[in-house]
């Protein structure tokens, strides 16, 4: 079963490689931390609070894409961890089709935090984590 979860702090440190996101489980008190990349964590930062730039990167790249050719994103999933790395699937409807696209959850969070998308964690991954 995937859980609702909810982007719930982002942990920008400029004197380190990696940054620190932090997911809550929406009707609950779970929640975890994901280690990313500086790159990745500047892309959520930017999407959540709307920031245009000139020229699309590649978050809104692949927005524009899936967008134009005719699909929406249901949803983003959290869906493994395996030997301490998380695995992420985007969701893609496409009329009546719905394909899963496999992804880092990284760049999955940023192209759901433009969106406003819903985001989940699989109950699995919750155990796994002893939560």
């Amino acid at each position: 079963m995937d859980i609702q979860v909810e982007l719930a702090q982002i942990i920008i440190n400029e004197q380190v490689d990696q940054q620190i996101i932090v997911l809550r489980e929406l009707n609950g008190q779970r929640s975890f931390p994901i280690v990313i990349g500086m790159p990745e964590i500047l892309a959520i930062d930017r999407r959540l609070k709307g920031i245009e730039l000139p020229r699309p990167l590649t978050h809104d790249l692949l927005e524009q894409v899936i967008e134009q050719m005719g699909g929406t994103i249901e949803k983003v999933v959290i869906n493994d961890l395996r030997d301490h790395t998380f695995f992420a699937t985007i969701y893609v409807r496409r009329s009546a089709e719905t394909i899963a696209i496999d992804s880092r959850p990284s760049d999955a969070i940023a192209l759901a935090a433009g969106l406003r998308t819903p985001l989940y964690v699989a109950e699995q991954v919750f155990d796994q984590l002893g939560l």
